[in-house]
């Protein structure tokens, strides 16, 4: 098969690196790529927005099978301009996208099929956000802009004049563009977070391992929210009565509500759940793989992904047996000092020839590109150091281990990733 991936960021360096393991690839492009993918792959400078272009590339390429990996994209139709050119493609088409694209959506679709969530409301002005806030609120509260704001449009304000300072930021500066239009108040709760991918193709989900992510920019969770700092998988916390619940609850609910909805949703779906007291509740749903959780789940996955990809299009995803290593896997983000406000680029990289021939540690390419020969600096996350373990403490020391191997100017970490898993 030849297949083509789209995207350029962690999220597709670990997906590409999956694929080409396959044996039934034997043509890998991506598109725009990195400088870390091209070593897999042969990239095009194609933005991911330009679905006239990607597909006119798919098509001059005879590209046999095409993998989605950013949420912009996704919920703009690029599987549906795919598709409508023949091209088998992996991903939820626009209207099945929209559960990630509307958090507003989203929210009512759990109240409807009595999905476990935070209490909330929307609203799409803000003089009724104001009242709200004023008359009928509880604090802590969290406000998240409706649309997709690269992982950064939700605040958590402990009072109500961090508020009613959120409401202006989001719906009248507009510091999330248009995400901001419409926007989500809900209830703060509180409890462990973790990560749950799954692979749906419409009837059928099968949920990979777990994982857990950490957002905030510095350690000790302080700072501003980023896009991600680190993982680890599996998280100790999910554990099988969590999975039980979720799989009775939330998962098949999930899928068999979207169907009914008229809104088929083939591809990944990723729960971000809060293990709150009142027992597992969704805080929010994605319609792909996650970044960076996927360079700590793929790097466990047993099955050949692409049979797994083509029983979502194909939607036969009950005849697959999904496997994963009885193993643990860390990713420790390296990024550009000042992420995620201003930061610089353009810094050349080097060491990554440690990683070579080694088949428990991976050096995830986010924001690289090749400069005059050199590998550079492009991006706030720049790279994703991962290391698999037998569990997660040897994980976790060879990932910081790792860390050291890597060199460029203003490189920035946090110290803590995977720090909860002393208190499991």
């Amino acid at each position: 098969m030849k297949v083509l991936v789209v995207g350029g960021g962690g999220r597709e360096h670990a997906i590409c690196t999956a694929v080409s393991k396959s044996k039934r690839v034997d043509k890998l492009f991506c598109a725009p790529g990195n400088a870390g993918i091209s070593s897999v792959a042969e990239c095009a400078p194609i933005s991911v927005m330009d679905f006239e272009a990607q597909v006119k590339f798919a098509k001059d390429n005879a590209i046999d099978f095409v993998i989605v990996g950013p949420d912009d994209p996704l919920v703009g139709g690029i599987v549906d301009a795919f598709e409508a050119a023949g091209i088998p493609t992996f991903g939820p088409n626009k209207a099945a996208a929209i559960l990630e694209g509307s958090k507003a959506f989203s929210k009512d679709l759990m109240k409807k099929y009595d999905i476990p969530t935070a209490q909330y409301e929307n609203f799409d002005n803000s003089d009724a956000a104001i009242e709200y806030l004023n008359t009928k609120a509880k604090f802590p509260i969290v406000l998240k802009a409706d649309g997709l704001a690269l992982g950064k449009g939700v605040l958590i304000c402990n009072t109500k004049e961090e508020a009613l300072e959120g409401v202006k930021s989001i719906m009248l500066d507009k510091q999330f563009g248009s995400a901001g239009n419409m926007m989500v108040i809900e209830e703060f709760m509180t409890g462990r977070e973790v990560s749950v991918l799954s692979f749906c193709d419409g009837k059928t989900i099968k949920t990979m391992t777990s994982a857990q992510d950490h957002k905030r920019a510095m350690d000790g969770d302080q700072g501003l929210n980023t896009g991600g700092m680190g993982t680890f998988s599996p998280s100790p916390f999910y554990t099988k009565e969590v999975d039980e619940f979720c799989q009775a609850n939330i998962y098949q609910k999930t899928v068999d509500a979207m169907a009914s909805e008229g809104r088929t949703f083939k591809g990944v779906i990723f729960f971000g759940l809060m293990l709150t007291a009142d027992g597992p509740k969704v805080l929010e749903f994605n319609a792909r793989f996650g970044d960076p959780e996927t360079q700590v789940v793929l790097p466990r996955m047993k099955n050949d992904i692409m049979d797994v990809f083509e029983a979502c299009v194909n939607g036969t995803l009950d005849k697959i047996d999904l496997q994963f290593e009885d193993n643990a896997a860390v990713c420790v983000v390296l990024a550009s000092k000042g992420y995620p406000l201003s930061y610089e680029k353009g810094y050349p990289i080097t060491g990554f020839e440690a990683f070579d021939n080694k088949d428990d540690y991976f050096c995830f390419h986010a924001g690289t590109k090749m400069s005059d020969g050199n590998i550079v600096t492009n991006g706030g996350r720049v790279l994703g150091i991962t290391a698999t373990g037998a569990d997660l403490k040897e994980a976790r020391a060879k990932a910081y281990e790792a860390t050291k191997w890597i060199s460029f100017d203003n490189k920035y970490m946090r110290n803590d990733i995977g720090k909860a898993i002393d208190e499991a």
